[in-house]
């Protein structure tokens, strides 16, 4: 692999980077709502925002526990994951309340399917976590030589 690759994909393996760069997709599919709602293409609801929101949320949340996997340290990466998620959810709250003029709250079951993605995002972590850990497992092992175990001798 040459060098310019093996760049990309550090740079990809950082949350940070992740949430950033999904956060300007979260900002460049609302830029395009309000661009089609300005010009009356579609009729786009008020709430548009808040899907737009979640639905990035779940994107990343996704993805940043598929990269996990691939992380030197876990504890490290953990850390950096969650703080980039909850700056993500709390930007991507903001700019939907800026856009949509609707809080979370008035925004209707979204509070939920936030919850809903932040509780998932946990156990995608989790998950990826304890397979990881079972994988590292099983390659310390030996399976070479399985031991033999004994069988109880018959009186």
């Amino acid at each position: 692999m040459n060098q310019s690759n093996e760049r990309f994909f550090e740079q990809v393996h950082n949350p940070v980077k992740q949430a950033l760069a999904v956060f300007a997709g979260v900002v460049a599919l609302n830029l395009i709502g309000l661009a089609i709602r300005s010009v009356d293409l579609l009729d786009i609801g008020d709430r548009f925002p808040w899907m737009v929101a979640a639905s990035f949320m779940l994107f990343f949340a996704v993805f940043n526990s598929l990269f996990s996997l691939s992380a030197k340290s876990m504890a490290l990466y953990w850390r950096a994951s969650i703080y980039s998620y909850l700056g993500l959810a709390t930007a991507s709250g903001l700019l939907a309340w800026a856009i949509s003029s609707l809080p979370i709250s008035a925004a209707g079951s979204y509070r939920w399917i936030y919850i809903v993605v932040t509780i998932g995002y946990l156990i995608f972590l989790s998950l990826m976590a304890t397979i990881r850990s079972i994988v590292e497992f099983a390659q310390r092992e030996e399976w070479n030589h399985p031991r033999i175990r004994q069988r109880p001798k018959r009186k």
